[in-house]
């Protein structure tokens, strides 16, 4: 019995080691242990040299998110950053949401899953080009409060909030040292561009943020972005276009970039600003060439603001910052191929970099080396040409190199270069969007019918239903609707008599408005006399058209109109929107001034408050139906039942033919439309520079053209029939024009020369395509499920020109395109090697020749 006893407990012994065992592969066991030195992050006393991707949760959907955490994560990025939307998470005091594009713990498990860390942006203020900045509007409202300053009841707000979102962390075990993946977290943001605005209260509330988040005892470290008095508890950080020469105030702080901007944000009426991948690459290697660390792209993926929720003014719907991957969902190449090319070489040299210090030797007037070295004897070295007009051959360590301008090559072993930022080597990809007409849902009674049944309801312009109030004079705008809606009604009337002299003359009079912002649409008689706009800031604008009166009484309304609320700069929940001053000259005694006239107040659309759009409301109005949609009418919602598009690939709306609006599929917000078109005089170029300082102006493109034309509707949210869309069109649009279009990767390109280093691709080496040699290739991949069904050119020698428009030039080898088409004609991946077993290196002797290639996906 003794034995049989022993051999019991022992067992039991066991099976409580092997269930402590379980629970320590899920929990505590799992810890991280995050700490820093002056050199970078320590995870587990190992110094880590990170690159982190910005991706928003709201800005996207649950559906999309492991594709886009996977598609960075191939992109060679460690980490995942993402600020917290507290609007989105508050939406009414002691009211939380974390559902939808909100679930924060979703999306935060997700990177988990992958295999990354995270970066948590709490802020709660986060600018972002988002609504208010992310704080809730309501907050305005709350008596005695003044944003971001030492303000008890901002403070105890601001507090609150941060410590729910703490707290859900710790509660769901998602902090680095609970063995979940957040190894840093932000307290502020960029307030240091605005503290000084705020005066010592600025400077106690700076202090103040920074105290109460490390009291939060999070086990990980705070950073503080833009913070040039950050105290010593935090790390302050760099946010810029170029970080390389960013210092962290303390000398025990690591050198830490949050936001590298690899493009910039879009506003309506304003042409497309690119940044080129060469200059990205650029400030990448520059920054860990100085020292840095940890970098973050913002933004990796730039998503879409949904709904509402753009900042602005007159922030577009499209998030897109020509980020590494496209607004919806795919990799936009060559930024993302050329970016993760980059990555693999500076991993390369992670470990030489990261526990020694450099050497810096001058090469010449604007060329220096800097070089790592350990006692193992390993060595790293970054040769940079950081003149912005000029090549130049350097000789390093007895070897020549060429180095191109505005470009840094690295060499992981101090001999041989396997990456300079200005040689784009990764192919180009042809994305073109698809029209689809919009199909009729099986499920309507005319299945046999290929028009689409539209139902239309128009609202009253002014008063839709009892007045909401009575005033003389103006009301603010924003103070009015409190962000609720983008629309207030202004209404009054006037009375004409019938001589006057624009009666008998048969003229128009003359309707002025002068307006904080943003847009208005004026009319007369339940008729539109036209619309006026801002500049995108909160500068004012004024209206000034011939409007139609009549003899008697004429009923004025002026739809008020707000484009995203200010999201940044001082004292900016103060800022205003709406008309401050309305006349009408012309008239017989000279000007009618209506500013101190009665105006009636009506908040936002009679739609918008019965929810037509939605499944519980879209019954509450009478809808009229017809085949033919009234075109070119205003303040009209406009109602079809569609099918999805065929295919897999993402789908945006072509809003291109309405004027200005909202839009809806089964209840979930697209958001604001409006091509409004940039001016052809703004600076557009036909081909951009790289080289030298980039500036959000530096490469204007679609200059005369609708700033956004497309607005993403994520596939998540198509039913297999029955898809109700709905519009609302505030001045006219033609909505027979209407298309659903697939984003799709038609084709590839790419321009490789003889000297160009390379790192294989993950893809070629784990299936071993192609040789093993270190020769210049290459590498052509279509989308999943498509092949290279066509090379529509192909030339190894001098050709010209770029994607889409190669040309020969004087040396060519006639055998190219037969040469392509051997190796990738009917295949999804090939890898075309510049070698002399494949192409004729005796023509044109002595010349640099380069292998160009365009194919087709099908």
């Amino acid at each position: 019995m003794e034995v049989s006893s022993s051999i019991t407990n022992r067992i039991s012994t066991l099976l409580l080691l092997l269930c402590l065992f379980a629970l320590c592969s899920i929990t505590s066991c799992l810890a991280t242990n995050v700490t820093y030195d002056r050199r970078s992050l320590l995870i587990n006393g190992q110094r880590k040299l990170l690159i982190s991707a910005a991706i928003h949760y709201p800005r996207s959907v649950p559906a999309m998110w492991p594709g886009l955490v996977q598609t960075a994560k191939e992109g060679g990025v460690d980490v995942i950053e993402t600020y917290v939307f507290w609007n989105g998470h508050e939406p009414s005091p002691g009211n939380y949401y974390f559902g939808g594009r909100y679930d924060l713990v979703k999306f935060v498990k997700i990177v988990q899953e992958a295999g990354m860390l995270l970066i948590l942006r709490i802020g709660p203020f986060v600018a972002a080009e988002w609504n208010f900045g992310g704080i809730p509007v309501w907050l305005h409202y709350v008596p005695g409060t003044t944003f971001r300053t030492d303000n008890e009841p901002f403070k105890n707000h601001m507090k609150n909030f941060t410590t729910l979102i703490v707290n859900l962390m710790k509660q769901e075990k998602l902090l680095a040292p609970q063995g979940g993946p957040i190894i840093l977290a932000q307290i502020e943001n960029e307030y240091g561009y605005y503290e000084g605005a705020y005066g010592e209260g600025g400077k106690r509330y700076a202090m103040w943020a920074a105290s109460m988040a490390v009291s939060q005892n999070i086990g990980i470290p705070w950073i503080m972005c833009q913070q040039f008095d950050a105290p010593s508890s935090v790390i302050n950080t760099c946010n810029s276009f170029y970080c390389d020469q960013f210092t962290p105030i303390y000398p025990d702080k690591p050198k830490i970039w949050t936001e590298n901007w690899p493009g910039w944000f879009k506003t309506f009426g304003s042409p497309d600003p690119h940044r080129p991948a060469e200059d990205v690459a650029y400030s990448v290697a520059r920054f860990f060439q100085k020292g840095g660390s940890v970098h973050n792209y913002y933004m990796y993926h730039g998503g879409t603001n949904f709904g509402r929720t753009a900042g602005g003014p007159f922030i577009t719907t499209s998030y897109d910052y020509e980020a590494p991957i496209d607004e919806y969902g795919l990799p936009r190449l060559p930024k993302w191929g050329h970016l993760r090319e980059l990555h693999k070489a500076i991993k390369l040299c992670e470990h030489v970099m990261l526990n020694s210090d450099a050497v810096n030797i001058s090469l010449g007037p604007s060329l220096e080396a800097d070089v790592f070295t350990d006692t193992s004897g390993a060595c790293a070295a970054f040769l940079a040409n950081v003149d912005d007009k000029n090549d130049r051959t350097v000789v390093f360590r007895n070897s020549s190199y060429h180095l191109p301008a505005w470009s840094v090559s690295i060499l992981p072993d101090c001999k041989n270069v396997v990456f300079n930022t200005a040689k784009v080597g990764t192919p180009t990809s042809i994305v073109e969007m698809v029209a689809e007409k919009l199909q009729p849902s099986v499920s309507t009674p005319e299945k046999n019918s290929e028009a689409l049944k539209w139902e239309v309801f128009v609202e009253k312009a002014g008063i839709w239903d009892k007045e909401d109030f009575v005033q003389t004079g103006f009301v603010d705008h924003i103070n009015t609707t409190k962000d609720t809606t983008d629309y207030l009604w202004y209404t009054t009337s006037i009375f004409v008599e019938e001589n006057e002299g624009f009666l008998i003359k048969g003229s128009q009079p003359f309707l002025i408005v002068e307006s904080k912002g943003h847009a208005l649409h004026a009319f007369v008689n339940q008729k539109l006399q036209g619309t006026a706009y801002g500049n995108g800031t909160h500068s004012p604008f004024k209206f000034k058209k011939p409007v139609s009166l009549k003899a008697g009484k004429n009923d004025i309304a002026l739809l008020s109109m707000t484009v995203g609320l200010q999201n940044a700069g001082s004292f900016y929940e103060w800022v205003g929107a709406g008309p401050t001053h309305v006349e009408i000259r012309g008239f017989n005694n000279g000007t009618v001034n209506l500013s101190n006239s009665t105006w009636i107040y009506k908040i936002g659309l009679q739609g918008e408050h019965l929810g037509i759009y939605k499944a519980d409301g879209i019954n509450k109005v009478n809808w009229v139906a017809t085949s033919e949609p009234p075109k070119m009418q205003p303040l009209t919602w406009y109602k079809a039942e569609i099918n999805p598009p065929p295919g897999k690939e993402p789908v945006g709306l072509d809003m291109v033919h309405m004027g200005k609006g909202l839009a809806w599929l089964n209840g979930e917000e697209i958001g604001r439309y409006w091509p409004r078109k940039s001016s052809i005089d703004d600076g557009c170029v036909k081909e951009c520079d790289y080289r030298g300082k980039f500036m959000p102006n530096k490469c204007f493109t679609g200059c005369g053209e609708p700033t956004q034309r497309w607005y993403h509707v994520p596939r998540s949210w198509f039913k297999s029939s029955g898809n109700i869309l709905v519009i609302f069109e505030e001045k006219g649009g033609d909505p027979s024009k209407i298309t659903l279009s697939r984003r799709k990767v038609t084709g590839l390109c790419a321009l490789v020369a003889e000297d160009h280093p390379s790192i294989r691709p993950e893809a070629w080496e784990k299936e071993g395509s192609g040789s093993n040699r270190n020769v210049p290739t290459v590498y052509l991949q279509c989308p999943e499920n498509t092949l290279v069904s066509a090379v529509k050119f192909a030339s190894f020698g001098t050709p010209s020109g770029n994607c889409g428009s190669y040309t020969k030039g004087d040396c060519h080898d006639p055998n190219s395109i037969l040469v392509v088409e051997k190796f990738c004609r009917n295949k999804n991946n090939c890898a075309i090697e510049l070698s002399e077993e494949n192409f004729s290196t005796s023509t044109c002797p002595g010349v640099s020749k380069r292998l160009a290639v365009e194919a087709i996906c099908r």
